[in-house]
């Protein structure tokens, strides 16, 4: 038996336009098919946000530290922050302290938000540019923030693009981008394209968690 060898397949917006509109019982004709298809992408993307953690769009990055200044504006490409540690380095000894997520709430009780100390709690406001608010006030310039963020996916753009994103998840790209093509142009196939569409994105979501060691010891009880 003889194998390509090859495991380079990547299909480019074009291609998955012409996959998911073939789903619809269609063919891509013209200029606004493609237009209108790079729009449905764009805002399926968005709900892809909306639905929960996808591992290949966390971002490790830091943040220093200055004096006294508790806000922090990140990019607007930012959708949320997973953990966070405040790093000190001592005669070159470095060490991460973690950090407590606040609530919006629970930070706007805080009685006097210009405190100085180290850093041991943060809420994430998420504005159109988003900031971080920390509390205390940091207590010097030499600590640094660092925190994994969730980022948002490239557009589709261009036709001869690739789109951001692992292979495993061609299959539910493919199929919810019919199901989305399918509201505007093919409403007979829509609730069957959804119900693949679900399908394929719950078997590619429980591929995408973060697995680590897990262990059970019973307790048994003296008599």
């Amino acid at each position: 038996m003889t194998t390509s060898s090859s495991t380079d397949f990547e299909p480019n917006v074009a291609e998955f336009i012409e996959e998911a509109f073939e789903r619809c019982g269609l063919e891509l004709r013209t200029g606004y098919d493609l237009k209108t298809a790079k729009r449905s992408i764009n805002i399926m993307l968005a709900e892809w946000a909306n639905r929960g953690l996808n591992q290949w769009t966390i971002e490790q990055t830091t943040q220093a530290l200055t004096e006294g200044t508790n806000e922090y504006s990140l990019n607007s490409n930012v959708i949320d922050i997973l953990d966070m540690v405040v790093r000190r380095t001592v005669n070159s000894t470095q060490t991460d302290i973690s950090i407590d997520r606040l609530s919006r709430s629970q930070y706007i009780n805080i009685p006097n938000k210009n405190t100085k100390a180290r850093p041991s709690q943060f809420f994430f406001d998420k504005l159109n540019a988003p900031v971080i608010k920390i509390w205390p006030s940091p207590e010097n310039s030499t600590d640094v923030l660092v925190f994994n963020k969730i980022v948002r996916m490239d557009d589709a753009d261009k036709a001869t693009n690739t789109m951001d994103m692992p292979f495993r998840f061609y299959p539910c790209f493919a199929a919810g981008l019919a199901y989305y093509l399918s509201l505007k142009k093919a409403p007979q196939f829509t609730q069957q394209l959804k119900a693949i569409y679900e399908e394929e994105f719950r078997r590619a979501s429980d591929q995408d968690e973060d697995r680590a060691s897990f262990r059970i010891r019973p307790f048994i009880a003296g008599s």
